[in-house]
């Protein structure tokens, strides 16, 4: 019992009431029946008497207990919901206690709470924003003096994922496939030559150098492997000159150092929430019609560790080969002529593919964005086996299924603005989706949900909302 939500558990204690009252009510008759001794012509009169007093008592109950979850249960679950939001995802403002006006005291109460929350929260920042702006001074001296380096380097934890790239590595690792964190090595190199220049940097313990191919074998680079001290991982260093990389080219910093630590090989479903990769997307289409209709628009970032990771993205329009209705034009602002030359929708789900390797796809209702990338998986010859979240279900584990779960009202509850000019827009609507996720993923594991297998157990519970995609 403890596993079903307040509602249910209302409901069903209600469905008891009313067992409970009819079985009492046949009882009674039953009794007094035999009782009175009452020839057989009375038997349907009495029958007839606990068929109507059962329908009563439903009736009853049933009108009782929708008074009781409008009233009573929905507003109890939306507070619990808006003090989530508050407490684990830096929600702020006012709550709305109209909706629970009939639990007396309670709303606000837990207003008073809200507020008292939201100014300790508020003295807090306070108290280290001075910390925080110097060490964000910090980093952008160090920043600044790394910019003056002329290398292209890229920094690699001991199972060979990227850890921190610059703007340089990233021009040559484009080469190849988008630049991403959390990705493997061997998505853009050999792994048997690379592999090998490890271990002669492990045994040795010594910088070590190599000419390694690209994981397409089209081309290969001069690289150097450094070890990273007292660091688990090494440093990777592209010979600049042989990947023709101009030594003032614009040379920012994409990292992020906890992946130097690593955790061993885990079944997904049993990977913490905070330790996964999320890739975000959204697509603009033709129409409505995933078996006729066309994309014209793709957009999507990444998710790493709770954090939208800056740069990593995919913005791209598509050529649908087919008009652009005026009608889909007015919603997206994509017309035929912004599509002329443009790639077409297997090119574009081919470079998605590579972006989403090792990840968790993440939309808005998936089922519509995934039905078009599906379609074409054969022309695109690949297969989309990635595990999906979808932020409808979600937003339904959060805050209930009776809640309207559409992507305006979870920004609005969220206290997330999406910019008009950006609003209907692939990467708009996608970089939306994903700081609804950065905001969700405290709030599922505030439930006691900490890994990606006990979030889709308790998706699947209200699978109805949408067709269940893992």
């Amino acid at each position: 019992m403890t596993k079903l939500s307040l509602r249910i558990r209302i409901f069903l204690f209600f469905c008891l009431i009313a067992a409970a009252s009819i079985l009492a009510t046949v009882g009674s008759l039953f009794v007094a029946y035999n009782r009175a001794g009452a020839p057989d012509d009375l038997l349907n009169a009495f029958v007839f008497s606990g068929m109507l007093s059962s329908f009563a008592f439903l009736a009853l109950c049933a009108g009782i207990w929708l008074l009781f979850d409008e009233n009573v249960a929905k507003p109890i679950e939306r507070l619990a919901a808006e003090m989530r939001t508050r407490a684990h995802a830096g929600v702020t403002g006012e709550m709305d206690t109209h909706a629970a006006r009939y639990l007396g005291d309670l709303a606000p109460a837990v207003a008073g709470l809200a507020g008292q929350l939201g100014d300790t929260a508020l003295n807090t920042a306070e108290a280290i924003a001075a910390e925080t702006a110097r060490l964000t001074a910090e980093k952008q001296r160090l920043t600044a003096l790394l910019t003056e380096i002329p290398v292209a380097m890229v920094l690699v934890n001991p199972a060979h994922q990227i850890v921190l790239y610059d703007g340089q590595a990233a021009e040559v690792l484009a080469q190849i496939g988008h630049p991403r964190l959390n990705a493997s090595m061997f998505d853009y190199l050999d792994r048997a030559e690379l592999e090998s220049a490890y271990a002669r940097l492990a045994k040795t313990g010594m910088e070590v150098s190599a000419s390694v191919h690209g994981s397409d074998h089209r081309q290969s680079y001069d690289v150097r492997l450094k070890p990273l001290g007292d660091a688990p991982g090494y440093m990777l260093i592209f010979d600049a000159s042989h990947a023709e990389i101009a030594p003032d080219a614009a040379r920012p910093l994409v990292y992020d150092f906890d992946l130097l630590d690593t955790p061993g090989d885990t079944l997904f479903e049993d990977r913490a929430l905070s330790d996964l990769c999320f890739v975000v997307f959204d697509s603009e289409t033709t129409g409505l019609l995933p078996h006729k209709d066309e994309v014209v628009q793709l957009g999507a970032v990444r998710v790493l560790k709770g954090k939208i990771i800056e740069g990593e993205e995919i913005d791209t329009l598509v050529d649908p080969g087919m008009p652009i209705p005026p009608a889909s034009t007015k919603v997206h602002g994509v017309s035929d002529r912004m599509v002329q030359g443009a790639p077409d929708f297997i090119e574009v789900g081919r470079r998605f593919h590579q972006f989403s390797t090792d990840a968790v796809i993440v939309a808005h209702n998936a089922p519509f964005d995934m039905a078009f990338l599906r379609r074409y998986s054969g022309k695109m010859q690949v297969t989309w086996d990635h595990p999906i979240l979808d932020t409808v279900l979600l937003s339904a584990v959060v805050f209930g299924a009776s809640e309207t779960h559409t992507l305006d009202a979870l920004c609005d509850r969220l206290g997330i603005t999406i910019p008009d000019h950006l609003r209907h827009t692939a990467l708009g609507d996608a970089r939306a989706t994903a700081e609804v996720l950065v905001k969700l993923l405290p709030l599922l594991q505030a439930r006691g949900l900490q890994t990606f297998g006990d979030v889709i157990a308790e998706t699947r519970k209200h699978g109805r909302l949408l067709e269940d995609l893992n």
